[in-house]
């Protein structure tokens, strides 16, 4: 069966301000294939602030939101990418994750390395959270978009969650 070539004029970019920066939202039609922090080429701008994915991204930089309801479409990455990029998913807000650890939960211990260059081609940052993987001696690790970027989301998720965690034990919910 021959697969459907995807056309330009059906992809379209929408722009986010975030506390990172400028976050370029790709679409192709109503699924997102990637957020990037340089300006697409060759595609129009649409301005939308009212859909799904704008509201989710601003609850995640305010509130610490950490499921994406948005539906994604992946155009590019081998079965083994994609394999890595959806089980980004499993790892919570404000927490972080070794690259061994991710190569153990794919089936493929031995696959540090390669888990590694699979997130250094990761699509879609933020909603597929690759900033929560880091070394396992404790260092950061790589980002595409830079290590700044990197630490100041975790650092953003380590406060967001620190406080949402001491509301609960002021207010009583979690026994201290």
């Amino acid at each position: 069966m021959k697969k459907k070539r995807l056309r330009n004029i059906d992809y379209f970019y929408e722009i986010f301000n975030s506390p990172v920066g400028i976050l370029y939202l790709i679409f192709y039609g109503n699924k997102l294939t990637e957020i990037r922090f340089d300006k697409p080429s060759n595609m129009p701008l649409k301005s939308s602030s009212k859909n799904t994915l704008q509201r989710e991204l601003r609850e995640y930089f305010d509130n610490g939101l950490d499921i994406f309801s948005q539906e994604l479409h992946f155009t590019t990455g081998t079965e083994f990418d994609r394999k890595v990029w959806l089980t980004l998913k499993e790892v919570p807000f404000g927490e972080t994750r070794t690259y061994k650890w991710l190569a153990e939960r794919i089936g493929n211990p031995n696959a540090s390395r390669a888990v590694g260059q699979s997130l250094s081609r990761n699509p879609i940052p933020i909603v597929l959270p690759c900033h929560r993987i880091i070394e396992s001696d404790g260092s950061i690790g790589g980002f595409s978009a830079g290590i700044a970027i990197k630490r100041r989301l975790l650092d953003m998720e380590y406060y967001i969650k620190l406080s949402k965690n001491r509301g609960k034990i002021f207010s009583g919910e979690e026994d201290g």
